[in-house]
């Protein structure tokens, strides 16, 4: 994709789709499949640059994946204990995940003198990596940092058990630690604040790991069994599907189908935003895929009033925001957003960078310390905006230009590529102009 992307008005948009795989539980069958003792077989992977950073890494560990097209895999696991030293650096592009994840499973390999190294592009070592770093170095793990940053370099350590308590519901850090607990000594348990993403337990489960969720506590304890190999297809995204069904939401006499969506509950909170805010929202063919729930998701052009939204339902929706605040932009009322300061710390500073891009539309957009305040409904403009090198704010900013008077230049556009590789072209054959 160009860095630059030009987005003019919509005709309605009508179809029945089907989006790229989810981008968690691609990065999360590689990790869990290259521990496995045995072959995974993987349909729908997300060919993304995130995922195949992640798929990088395991190969630099001497796991061998075998691609037989862009979106089905095997993965050859080598069980706990077959990772083998790297010989440079991991280079985890700008992927948050590959890293926080990684990090939990290198702090139990028995690597020599020199551990393995997490590095990435300039805009990952600016995260913070303290979450993940002094509860696995409660767990005996050592880890060199940069000032609670990456570059981390970890050497390999026997591993105990710990007592988790969680200061912020994140399924990152949740799932850094439940990897390091494969190889602790004794039980690991975690303490959530709120519900966030469940996907890694859902696989340990299906792997046949000695795990036991009871609301927000889940506990690990070691197994006298390898972890079976996987074989499943990846439902769609939800985090992808969003951008979709927000335009249909919006452009005029819309209606739009995504097909086998991810449904899982604590990844559904934009669908339930959308109903409060008065969307017309529509599950249909729900089933099981991969051990996850997974639906048909029909929405249809709708007027909107504004919402609060906080507590639990942030977490369920932390990716979606830079798209709902675009449909807050045209709902009628005040939407205010709270409890979402983990948005500062994202791909970029999500709460300044959305507030600084919509203003430059015309929206009526005010920050908050932890979220933000919308006035609607608002008639959007054209204008030149920016992605900060953020996939969710550049594809955001195309949504927006849908419905704006005049053309809106997105710079940086080629971040998109980074979680939904083939974007503009599904989104051009929505059109009913086309």
């Amino acid at each position: 994709m160009s860095n630059k992307l030009t987005v003019s008005p919509s005709a309605p948009l009508r179809g029945c789709i089907r989006v790229p795989g989810d981008k968690s539980i691609s990065h999360r069958v590689l990790l869990l499949g290259s521990l496995a003792e045995g072959d995974s077989q993987v349909g729908g992977f997300l060919p993304s640059g995130d995922c195949l950073a992640t798929l990088a890494c395991l190969q630099s560990l001497s796991v061998e994946i075998e691609t037989h097209d862009a979106t089905t895999l095997t993965v050859h696991g080598r069980g706990l204990q077959g990772l083998r030293e790297p010989s440079g650096p991991l280079n985890c592009a700008r992927s948050g995940t590959t890293m926080r994840l990684l990090a939990g499973i290198l702090a139990g390999q028995a690597f020599g003198v020199s551990g393995a190294t997490l590095t990435g592009e300039p805009q990952l070592l600016r995260r913070p990596m303290h979450r993940i770093t002094e509860p696995l170095r409660r767990m005996g793990a050592e880890i060199e940092d940069t000032d609670g940053h990456a570059p981390l370099t970890i050497r390999g350590r026997s591993l105990h058990g710990y007592d988790h308590t969680l200061t912020v519901a994140s399924a990152q850090v949740k799932s850094a630690l439940l990897l390091a607990g494969l190889y602790a000594d004794g039980p690991t348990t975690i303490r959530q604040p709120g519900p966030a993403r469940d996907h890694t337990e859902r696989m340990l489960t299906a792997m046949g790991a000695t795990i036991e969720v009871s609301d927000l506590t889940i506990a690990l304890a070691p197994s006298p069994s390898p972890l079976a190999p996987l074989s499943l297809t990846i439902p769609a995204d939800i985090s992808s599907a969003a951008f979709l069904l927000v335009a249909a939401v919006l452009v005029p006499d819309s209606e739009v189908i995504v097909e086998g969506v991810g449904v899982n509950p604590t990844r559904t909170g934009l669908l339930d935003v959308l109903r409060a805010m008065g969307a017309e929202v529509v599950l249909e063919n729900k089933r099981e895929q991969g051990n996850e729930p997974v639906a048909d998701v029909t929405v249809r052009a709708s007027d909107l009033v504004g919402v609060e939204i906080g507590g639990d339902t942030v977490v369920r929706m932390i990716d979606e925001f830079p798209v709902l605040a675009v449909a807050a932009t045209q709902a009628h009322g005040t939407t205010v957003v709270r409890g979402a300061a983990d948005l500062r710390v994202k791909e970029t500073d999500r709460i300044a960078a959305v507030v600084a891009e919509l203003r430059a539309l015309g929206a009526r957009i005010d920050p908050l310390p932890d979220g933000f305040i919308i006035e609607g409904p608002t008639p959007l403009h054209g204008a030149a905006a920016d992605s900060h090198g953020d996939h969710r704010l550049a594809m955001a900013l195309a949504v927006a230009g849908l419905i704006a008077e005049g053309k809106v230049l997105i710079g940086n556009a080629e971040c998109i590529a980074d979680s939904f590789p083939g974007f503009v072209g599904l989104m051009r054959g929505l059109t009913t102009d086309r």
